[in-house]
């Protein structure tokens, strides 16, 4: 039968992720024999494995090694990797290697080179002259681009347990709404002024409940106190954001009473044609007619915001990019330097964020909706915390835990 030797190197057992490869091999119909295991005696000690993997046929093995290479084990007979040609733009070769969010490299011309701008759901493209290995995503790679194929040369290096304590752990470790939240909250708070100390950026993934459950001030006062660096929404948020600004309402519902007013369910569209007269959210804050809100902080603060389009929009504003693709590209400009992702109340753009970074980033999933935290965490987002939770209740207590 054919086989072929692995080792798997780290915290391997208490981050369960021998357990999780043999499991692997097993649901792939595949067999094992442990050939050699030391496990670390303190936490600091990194434990090793080295398991010879068989299966009924080539192919069969090859699976199951690309499985295997994906919760970082790697063959002990290293070679380089496979490249193929794209037979033509926005396609990738047959046997592709699909890429997750974990820290990735290849080997190429004997030597491991780190995949730059790693997300899930892409390819690695390689080029040969600067050896250089680019995650790419299908919808842009080349005609004739030189693409990783198969499992050989690769190495993913899995995300481990902390040993310390620290209110990040795995996705789904705090997605009840039973448990206490004032705690956590507070911890959040603490890990945001580091972020801040040490420079990384903090991003924000926001939707229109955050503005229609009146909770935009408290949003507004962390953008002006630096505790947002990125800000990616939609269309909904930016127009409700302004119609709140011009009109003191959402949805046709004034904010400080909760009471719907006299033809103000066309609030939303006269924020839209004001903003569209003056050419852009930038030119409204410029021209003193936009004076408050979520996106004025945003200009006044000089913090960079991505507003990507839907089939559902009003108008848009001018501001919003309509190309997905394009909005795409745009938000991946802004990830560089980012270590906290704090999404909140935004289903869509919050899996769409998810899918963009690595799994390094820290984040942070605030939903009404269980279901919205399980699916990021379904998704492939590994480390981070939900939160079951309305916006304003969240966001007052982040604000009130941060002094602000």
């Amino acid at each position: 039968m054919p086989s072929e030797i692995i080792r798997l190197s780290g915290h391997i057992i208490d981050s369960l992720i021998l357990p999780k490869v043999l499991d692997e091999i097993m649901d792939l119909d595949g067999t094992f024999e442990i050939q050699d295991i030391r496990i670390g005696k303190r936490k600091a000690d990194p434990s090793s494995a080295r398991l010879r993997v068989e299966a009924d046929s080539a192919q069969r093995l090859d699976h199951i090694l690309k499985r295997l290479a994906r919760l970082g084990a790697s063959p002990v007979h290293v070679t380089d990797v496979r490249l193929v040609r794209a037979p033509k733009e926005g396609v990738f070769p047959a046997a592709f290697t699909s890429t997750t969010n974990l820290p990735t490299e290849i080997r190429f011309r004997g030597r491991w080179r780190m995949v730059r701008g790693i997300e899930m759901d892409c390819g690695i493209v390689v080029h040969p002259a600067t050896g250089a290995a680019v995650c790419t995503p299908m919808a842009r790679v080349r005609k004739g681009a030189w693409v990783v194929c198969g499992a050989d040369g690769i190495k993913v290096t899995p995300l481990e347990r902390t040993r310390a304590p620290e209110v990040f752990q795995f996705m789904g470790s705090a997605v009840s709404s039973e448990k206490p939240k004032a705690q956590l909250i507070q911890r959040l708070a603490e890990e945001m002024r580091a972020f801040r100390r040490a420079r990384r950026k903090i991003l924000v993934v926001a939707g229109p409940a955050v503005v229609h459950t009146g909770s935009a001030p408290y949003l507004e006062r962390l953008i002006k106190a630096g505790f947002v660096q990125v800000l990616f929404a939609g269309n909904g948020l930016a127009t409700h954001d302004i119609e709140s600004a011009l009109y003191g309402t959402s949805l046709g519902v004034q904010l400080d009473c909760g009471v719907a007013v006299k033809d103000g369910h066309d609030h939303h569209m006269r924020a839209l044609n004001t903003i569209r007269a003056l050419g852009g959210i930038r030119q409204a804050v410029r021209r003193g007619v936009l004076k408050r809100g979520i996106m004025h902080a945003c200009v006044a603060r000089r913090v960079p915001y991505v507003l990507s389009g839907s089939i559902r929009d009003d108008g848009p504003l001018p501001d919003v990019i309509t190309d997905t693709l394009r909005a795409q590209d745009a938000m991946r400009r802004h990830l560089d330097g980012v270590g906290l992702a704090l999404m909140i109340a935004s289903t869509l753009h919050a899996i769409a964020t998810g899918n963009l970074l690595p799994a390094t980033v820290k984040t942070v999933c605030v939903d009404i909706n269980p279901a919205v935290v399980t699916k990021l965490s379904d998704r492939g987002t590994f480390q981070g915390i939900g939160i079951v939770s309305d916006t304003e209740s969240f966001l007052r207590e982040l604000t009130r835990a941060l002094h602000l």
